[in-house]
């Protein structure tokens, strides 16, 4: 694992195609409108039967502010009373979904994100804790991974203490960049005190794991001052660091039409900031995850890759990918079982739903067969960079080879190129291949050839 990146432009250029980030298998695109509530309520019932642990996600929709390049699910406000509706709702999300689980099945993992969930007020926060723990098997001894996002300009000392009253014992900051012509050119202004006393607040009252969000690829930004930028963060020792790539999409999402094209540093400047921030990550002894994380050797990731167990789900790389996945709130997408579904994206339709005592399920998605294996060989490349054909075909009773024989040709062809190593018992993501792993996932998804690959951003 210590060769755990080879950087390799010419590869890099030639396999660098916009694809999915695979969170799930069949992604998010493929889901349908004929699944809905009566679906969900059948996985739940499922669930509950099997014992199986949970893993709950929580959306906050709200903002104070809008950052011109965010693309989350979101709802730009000043006015603080507009939790309140929505609270009254989720409350109600909660009482439905739960009353179809056992008391006994526990929350092993917890997430609140958003929108900023800190917009909510400490009141709403005490109240919104106290609906889950009533609700749901909470876990009191710390032992769970409950983890909140956290903007720094919408906390304080007194914020962070509350959260871990409450029982959170992680926390994600959102930073994007340090640079001052960058923050003003993505409207959001905020100070490495900002950001630093967070952390400090997190360190002192013992959070557990604490993560810190840069994206590259922003307006404004040089690979020099992103250096700067990489700098200050791994002078704060997080835990773990998401390194996204910018996907400026303007015709899907609207507050990127605020920021001049213009200003987009072009694709080979793109490539040095990640190829300098791999380096710096890498002397300063972070570990590459995949898929834009990085973690120090010590962090549960980097663990759990290391001894083959890591997963991931729509909550990203995670330890808990044998929990069923519950989403509450707008736009919240479920996993339980063989079934995706997602809440309506829409506040009024999520609210008016469940103001009806309807569940706010719009659309989904039931796995077949084919989907559950190509899901297993997507989640072995793109977690472990190693898959064994004997694990597939023991789980599934299938020849590999005989099963994906159309797909040889290509795998050959990345075997050439050096990104895997492939033989007749496995494949092997090369460390050239390791940033291109979405890439060698692609071969596998048998939806990919009729989707639109404008939806998705590129690789690198």
């Amino acid at each position: 694992m210590l060769d755990a990146i080879r950087w390799d432009t010419d590869l890099i250029r030639r396999y660098d195609l916009a694809g999915p980030r695979y969170t799930s298998y069949p992604t998010a695109v493929q889901f349908h409108s004929q699944v809905g509530s009566f679906d969900l309520f059948h996985a739940l019932r499922e669930s509950r039967k099997a014992q199986r642990p949970l893993s709950l996600y929580v959306h906050v929709p709200f903002c104070a502010n809008i950052c011109y390049y965010c693309a989350c699910n979101k709802v730009i406000t000043k006015d603080r009373g507009r939790a309140l509706p929505y609270l009254q709702r989720l409350e109600q999300e909660i009482q439905l979904v739960a009353c179809h689980l056992d008391p006994q099945q526990k929350v092993e993992q917890l997430h609140f994100g958003g929108g900023t969930p800190t917009f909510l007020s400490h009141d709403e926060l005490r109240q919104l804790m106290a609906q889950l723990r009533k609700h749901f098997n909470l876990l009191d001894d710390d032992s769970g991974d409950y983890g909140i996002e956290i903007d720094p300009r919408e906390a304080d000392w007194s914020t962070m203490g509350l959260l871990r009253e409450l029982g959170f014992n992680r926390v994600s900051i959102g930073l994007q960049d340090l640079d001052p012509a960058v923050q003003r050119a993505v409207n959001r202004l905020q100070s490495l005190e900002e950001t630093r006393a967070v952390i400090d607040a997190a360190r002192t009252l013992q959070f557990r794991s604490i993560n810190i969000d840069l994206i590259y690829g922003l307006p404004k930004q040089t690979a020099e001052n992103f250096a700067r930028t990489v700098e200050e963060v791994i002078s704060l020792q997080p835990d773990r660091l998401s390194v996204f790539n910018y996907a400026h999409l303007p015709e899907r999402f609207m507050p990127q039409r605020r920021i001049n094209s213009s200003d987009l540093p072009a694709p080979a400047e793109k490539l040095q900031m990640l190829q300098r921030t791999i380096e710096q990550l890498t002397a300063a002894g972070y570990r590459y995850i995949g898929m834009d994380h990085f973690a120090l050797p010590d962090d549960e990731l980097a663990i759990a890759q290391e001894e083959a167990t890591l997963q991931r789900n729509f909550q990203g790389y995670t330890t808990h990918g044998h929990c069923d996945l519950i989403g509450l709130g707008v736009s919240a997408i479920s996993q339980i079982g063989d079934l995706y579904c997602q809440n309506s994206s829409d506040l009024s339709e999520y609210q008016n739903a469940l103001a009806s005592s309807q569940l706010g399920t719009s659309r989904g998605l039931v796995c077949t067969q084919d989907d559950r294996i190509r899901r297993a060989v997507i989640q072995q490349l793109i977690c472990n960079f190693h898959l064994q054909f004997s694990t597939i075909e023991q789980q599934f009773n299938l020849d590999f080879r005989g099963y994906f024989g159309e797909l040889w040709p290509q795998l050959q062809a990345m075997a050439s190129d050096g990104l895997i190593e492939l033989d007749s018992e496995k494949i092997l993501v090369l460390p050239a291949g390791r940033l291109l792993v979405r890439s060698v996932c692609m071969v596998f998804d048998a939806y990919l050839e009729q989707q639109n690959r404008q939806r998705f951003s590129r690789v690198i």
